[in-house]
């Protein structure tokens, strides 16, 4: 993977996490405060918790940052899953987004 192509996949991947916090917001009484600054997204939760997922472009990582530990993910031509084979991006987020938050969220495609 190119940078350029890494830098793509990463974008579209955030962009789509910011939209999902407005959806979220529109839909439930979550009160999920999401904050973009350059390649970081920040998710703030009514409880102070955050989850924090930033692009690692060296590495053409994304790593995700819960309450539950750290994730590392890289692109496999069809998803972003976990080094570690925990799984998919968007189901790992999903997941840490309900428990933090204490309601069924969901981050899917």
């Amino acid at each position: 993977m190119t940078d350029l192509e890494f830098l793509d996949l990463a974008e579209q991947l955030l962009q789509s996490v910011e939209e999902s916090c407005d959806r979220i917001n529109d839909e439930t009484d979550a009160d999920l405060d999401s904050q973009r600054v350059g390649g970081m997204v920040t998710l703030t939760f009514r409880n102070g918790s955050q989850i924090v997922l930033n692009m690692q472009k060296p590495l053409h990582e994304l790593w995700l940052a819960a309450r539950s530990g750290g994730y590392h993910f890289k692109w496999d031509g069809s998803a972003w899953q976990d080094t570690k084979g925990q799984g998919e991006l968007r189901a790992i987020l999903t997941r840490e987004t309900s428990a933090q938050s204490g309601l069924a969220l969901s981050f899917a495609a």
